[in-house]
């Protein structure tokens, strides 16, 4: 008893010092207090299919972010990633029977593979060259989908794959937690010594590579690990939707993924997840209001792409950095964050006036 009560004013003092102190960690905290409790309040099948296909959506844009945001090399095709782990693991379950503990991993190291295949012939690419090899990747995948129909389903797509859990509340729960903890992990990825240097490429490659980093190792690195995390997003995808299609391929995702990025916050890793959960459940929202609209059939994206053009507009690094900028300061001499209200730097007492 008195270990667990050790452990609890620990806990408590941790939850005081390093999250109750900067408004960003303590609407971290909230978002995940939210999605634990929202199976409490609704269990509603439409409801809860929404989260479920926005949770992994979050993944697959935080992934982009990992490796268009922080090295600066811009993905048009990132669908590739997400849409070869969905035929890997569709194939892996339906042809070996392997359950989605398996399949949705192994998917995941397709990703990976596909992320060396694109990586490697695109690393002296710059601009816009990367941009539009990169977008050709999944088109010619595409082609080879509907080459391949005894393999690949062809148009209809590979169908009838294992469940998540077996209960709508089940995939929740994994979705849910999968987004938290990749999440943090690619946040932590970022935070540390290999985040700093991808960092350090997007700003300036060739006063990099002159201090004696081999800049072609951690480019290649961002692409593997962009892969493994959208990877896991599209065996998640290939599982919940029990499909694995050409759809998983479009060039529309790609570029969804990039919206959905952009609005939220580019190089933050958080900012890509706010922005999925802000963005697709609107999307669903207007869908259900607009129905009793059949005149006005593309109002709907007109909506998103006004309310996407009049974010960037007055918030140009994204909707997220900006209300964090309005609710803390950076210190000028540690960089640590503060409260907006505060005076002086909770660390090192500098005045942040």
């Amino acid at each position: 008893m008195g270990l667990v009560s050790a452990y609890l004013r620990r806990g408590w003092t941790i939850l005081r010092s390093e999250v109750l102190v900067l408004p960003s960690r303590l609407a971290v905290l909230l978002f995940i207090l939210a999605l634990a409790a929202v199976p409490l309040f609704t269990q509603d099948y439409y409801i809860l299919r929404v989260l479920i296909l926005t949770s992994i959506f979050a993944i697959f844009a935080a992934s982009w972010d990992l490796l268009s945001g922080f090295t600066g090399q811009m993905n048009f095709g990132h669908a590739l990633f997400f849409g070869v782990a969905s035929y890997v693991t569709a194939l892996l379950n339906l042809d070996l029977g392997f359950p989605p503990y398996l399949s949705i991993p192994l998917g995941a190291v397709g990703g990976v593979l596909a992320g060396l295949v694109v990586g490697i012939p695109c690393l002296r690419l710059r601009g816009s060259y990367l941009a539009l090899t990169t977008l050709a990747f999944p088109i010619i995948l595409t082609g080879l989908v509907f080459a391949m129909p005894d393999i690949t389903g062809g148009e209809l797509g590979l169908s009838g794959l294992s469940r998540l859990t077996g209960s709508r509340v089940g995939d929740y729960y994994l979705t849910a937690g999968l987004v938290v903890v990749l999440g943090f992990v690619m946040w932590k990825i970022t935070d540390s010594k290999t985040g700093i240097i991808l960092h350090a490429i997007r700003e300036d490659e060739v006063a990099v590579r002159s201090s004696g980093i081999n800049t072609t190792r951690y480019k290649l690195l961002a692409f593997c690990l962009s892969g493994f995390f959208a990877g896991i997003a599209g065996g998640l995808y290939a599982h919940f939707m029990r499909l694995a299609g050409p759809s998983t391929l479009e060039v529309s995702l790609s570029f969804q993924v990039i919206i959905w990025s952009v609005f939220g916050g580019m190089v933050t890793i958080y900012g890509p997840i706010a922005g999925v959960f802000i963005l697709n459940p609107l999307m669903e929202v207007l869908r259900l209001v607009l129905n009793n609209f059949p005149s006005l059939p593309e109002i709907r994206m007109f909506i998103f792409a006004a309310l996407v053009l009049v974010t960037l507009l007055f918030m140009p690094e994204g909707l997220i950095p900006w209300v964090r900028d309005k609710l803390e300061s950076e210190c000028p001499r540690c960089k640590l964050r503060n409260i907006f209200f505060r005076r002086r730097c909770r660390v090192c007492d500098t005045s942040l006036a």
